[in-house]
């Protein structure tokens, strides 16, 4: 190889491996005091939150007898 295709490369190479080993060290950009704002309920893609709930408690309680869903009661519904 040339020594241009070797100049080429460490010119491209060198700074993406530096730019991706410095994206390692950043800090999270949400501070722990400030996820409770991220969990409130509000800020869930559900138009109906209660709604949901019942679907999906519901669905464990259909598919708990299989072993498909996260429930930890039998078929029946009852925990």
């Amino acid at each position: 190889m040339n020594k241009s295709i070797y100049k080429v490369l460490f010119r491209t190479l060198l700074p993406g491996i530096v730019l991706l080993l410095s994206a390692c060290g950043v800090e999270p950009w949400v501070k722990p005091y400030e996820r409770g704002n991220l969990a409130d309920p509000i800020m869930l893609m559900d138009r109906d939150p209660v709604s949901s709930s019942y679907l999906g408690h519901v669905h464990d309680a259909r598919e708990g007898a299989r072993g498909a869903g996260t429930a930890a009661g039998g078929g029946c519904g009852c925990n």
